[in-house]
Formats: structure tokens, sequence, C-alpha cells
């Protein structure tokens, strides 16, 4: 099981045309870490916060990601037992999230879990 998350952007008013957006998973294994670091509703229930647009995430994801940075030890303590989830997992995927969110701040958040 995964959390599939997508960033949809909208269409050009003049062209029609939609840029590529985003999405990515990660495993349902780290969803304690993902709490411990204060994101677990940002990620996996975005629509709990109200949240809809990327830029929204941001600030929320950046302040996860510094927590994970700041507290690698603590971080890998959630690491999944079975070996389906790591820090070294989790970390990138946030990254990635935080840089596609970035650059597609008008982009509509939607999960799949």
């Amino acid at each position: 099981m995964s959390l599939d998350v997508y960033l949809t952007n909208p269409s050009c008013s003049k062209c029609g045309h939609s840029p590529d957006g985003y999405n990515d998973n990660i495993t349902h294994n780290l969803t304690g870490m993902a709490g411990a670091a204060g994101i677990y509703e940002a990620l996996w229930h975005p629509d709990r916060l109200d949240i809809t647009s990327a830029k929204q995430l941001i600030p929320l994801l950046e302040e996860g990601l510094r927590w994970l940075r700041k507290f690698p030890t603590e971080a890998a303590s959630y690491d999944a037992e079975n070996g389906w989830g790591s820090s070294l997992d989790f970390i990138p995927f946030v990254e990635r999230y935080v840089r596609a969110c970035r650059e597609n701040p008008e982009a509509t958040v939607s999960t799949c879990t």
C-alpha cells in the first residue's frame, strides 16, 4: 500500500494547454515518521487541512523537512521494521514534493491512499 500524491496544473485560458504536473508515491509504512515530523495530515489528507493548491503545502512540508533533517536519529527510529520504508526514502520524497510545489504553486493537490 502506498500514498500517491498529485499536482495538477490548471489549463491555460488562452490555448487550453495544461502544463505537466507532478506525481509521486511513498509507502504507508512511513506514516509514523510523517506524524513525528508534523506532516502526516498535509501529505496523506490535505483536504482535512483545507489544502487545495500546492502553494498551501509549501510551508508545512518545509517545516517537516527541517524536522527530518534536524533529528535524523529520531526520524530513523520510525523506519519500517520490514525494510519497506526508511528516512532514506522519506526525506528525498519530501524534498521532491516541496520542489514540485514551488515549481507548480497553482497546481491542485490530490492524493490517493
